[in-house]
């Protein structure tokens, strides 16, 4: 009697759906990004490819793709990534290994894409949500050491770490920096001692100064940070157009598609610089739409991982929603000139093929997780 009454008690407490908020604010903000995706793009893409709707037909194939893997992973048990966290882990290394070799695509400096016909992936990408799951787990066979530095904290440094010079090696200093951001986010959650919390902060904020100072580039986005105008043809070129089409869409916007920056005025507008473009196109209401679901997204992974029953889901669902908001922020940080320029891609609009699927096929994970919390 009860077995049968702890039954039925699971079984009351666990749902056969998914989070509808998540899934519905997950595809709005898709649905957001095909179409900004091809009004940012079309004019140059029909320059550059002979092709107006190039970039609209691989964002929806790309779209399509995530669509599938979030509804699989979805239904694939979230035991599932625990088990399998070293095997993804390895994975991951071998992947960003081979972008250092000569089968790595190299373009505009940078070596961070691996080839295999007419399809590319970044390795990068992918590595962002392995950490998630490898931290995750080390997080709960640690869970009791969170105090310790030598027993719990380094540890758990380790893989993030890996990933963190690995990538910074291609050079791809943005991703590698919210890799050790989110990290960071789900040790403090965990229970980090605030001492430690002090230190990494510290520490934190010296590698950021030694990697500007060592490396001129950096520098130079640093400095035009600081005044793009003194150098508006070059380090200040993206900030200022950037700025100049915020500033012309006012509070609705010029319109969907009336766009003047992206006429070649902002290189690769459908990329790291599409809020931009939302700006202009859709005023300040269309950027406060956007922002709000990425809140509601962020604030619903929260939820959820208050609900959960084991540490592990429990720092799964905080990391994916750490990665979303600290990428989202950086990308409309930099989009409105509040940091330095870093090409990091707001989630679920930029154009990247890898970079979509992993974040749709990460929400998947958060809905099956979804299903075995019960919401107060």
């Amino acid at each position: 009697m009860a077995k049968e009454a702890l039954k039925k008690q699971i079984d009351k407490s666990t749902k056969t759906e998914f989070d509808s908020v998540i899934f519905y604010t997950t595809m709005t903000l898709v649905f957001i990004g095909i179409i900004m995706v091809f009004s940012a793009s079309f004019v140059q893409s029909a320059f550059k490819h002979n092709d107006s709707y190039y970039f609209l037909k691989r964002n929806a194939i790309y779209a399509t793709l995530g669509f599938i893997s979030m509804i699989i992973i979805s239904n694939i048990d979230y035991r599932f990534w625990k088990k399998n966290a070293k095997a993804i882990g390895i994975v991951s290394v071998i992947l960003l290994l081979l972008v250092l070799t000569p089968l790595g695509i190299k373009a505009n400096g940078a070596r961070r894409w691996l080839g295999f016909g007419a399809f590319t992936i970044q390795p990068a990408e992918i590595a962002k949500f392995a950490t998630i799951i490898i931290t995750a787990k080390f997080i709960e066979k640690r869970y009791d050491y969170m105090k310790s530095l030598t027993k719990g904290v380094l540890p758990i440094l380790i893989v993030p770490g890996l990933f963190f010079a690995l990538i910074m090696l291609q050079p791809n200093m943005s991703t590698a920096g919210t890799i050790i951001l989110v990290t960071f986010v789900m040790i403090f959650v965990a229970g980090l001692n605030m001492k430690f919390v002090i230190a990494m902060f510290g520490s934190g904020v010296g590698l950021f100064l030694l990697l500007a100072l060592t490396s001129e580039y950096r520098l130079k986005r640093i400095l035009s940070f600081l005044d793009p105008f003194q150098d508006p043809l070059g380090n200040g070129y993206q900030v200022i157009q950037g700025l100049y089409a915020l500033g012309s869409g006012g509070l609705f916007g010029m319109g969907l598609g009336k766009s003047q920056q992206k006429w070649f005025y902002i290189p690769e507008p459908q990329n790291d610089f599409i809020f931009a473009i939302i700006g202009e196109e859709l005023g300040l209401i269309g950027c406060a739409v956007v922002i709000m679901l990425f809140v509601i997204l962020v604030y619903r992974c929260v939820r959820i991982a208050l609900n959960c029953t084991d540490i592990f889901t429990c720092m799964v669902v905080i990391g994916i929603g750490a990665q979303i908001g600290i990428q989202a922020a950086l990308n409309i940080a930099v989009a409105t000139s509040s940091m330095p320029v870093t090409g990091v891609a707001l989630p679920f609009i930029s154009y990247g093929g890898t970079s979509l699927i992993i974040f749709m096929s990460a929400v998947g994970i958060v809905l099956n997780i979804s299903k075995h919390v019960k919401m107060n």
